[in-house]
């Protein structure tokens, strides 16, 4: 299955030339939905896989369908003021600032082996920030994935020492 084409482009959102990659036309399409999450959790079931740790928001979507296959917990990683127990925070830069992200202290214990998961790879920084707060925890990242990369932001370099998957590539616009 081409899962290319079961994602829209949206000129123009959330600002003026970014031509945003919609996946929800992808998730209402329950074959390709089934076909997406069957993908990743191919690239993930050899890794004894003890924590998937999603990204708000739309990471929770395929991550929580890939905990449920691996047979494992679900770990969400949200935005600051989200997660109601006491959290750790990581900040990363954006283009014109940094922002933040959460995991509860007590959501990943030392020797976790865990799998990142979020919708789309662009600059990398939320990933880096993921990956440094399941570090801080003493969990084991074994697997990041994405549905979605975008080649031409080169987010896979701050990501070069962990092994990377994405089901579908972009280059340049």
């Amino acid at each position: 299955m081409d899962l290319k084409n079961t994602i829209r482009d949206v000129p123009d959102f959330p600002k003026k030339s970014i031509i945003f990659k919609d996946i929800t036309t992808l998730l209402k399409n329950p074959e390709a939905l089934s076909y997406a999450a069957e993908e990743l959790y191919n690239l993930a079931k050899n890794k004894k896989i003890t924590k998937v740790a999603g990204i708000e928001s739309r990471g929770f979507i395929l991550g929580g369908l890939l905990a449920e296959k691996l047979k494992a917990g679900f770990v969400p990683i949200r935005k600051p003021g989200k997660l109601p127990a006491e959290v750790i925070s990581e900040s990363y830069s954006l283009e014109y600032g940094t922002d933040s992200i959460e995991i509860h202290k007590d959501a990943i214990i030392p020797g976790d082996i865990v799998l990142l998961h979020d919708d789309l790879l662009a600059t990398g920084g939320t990933m880096e920030a993921a990956i440094k707060l399941v570090e801080k925890l003493g969990g084991k990242v074994a697997q990041i994935s994405f549905l979605i990369e975008l080649n031409f932001l080169n987010g896979r370099e701050k990501l070069k020492n962990y092994e990377v998957h994405s089901l579908i590539q972009y280059d340049a616009e």
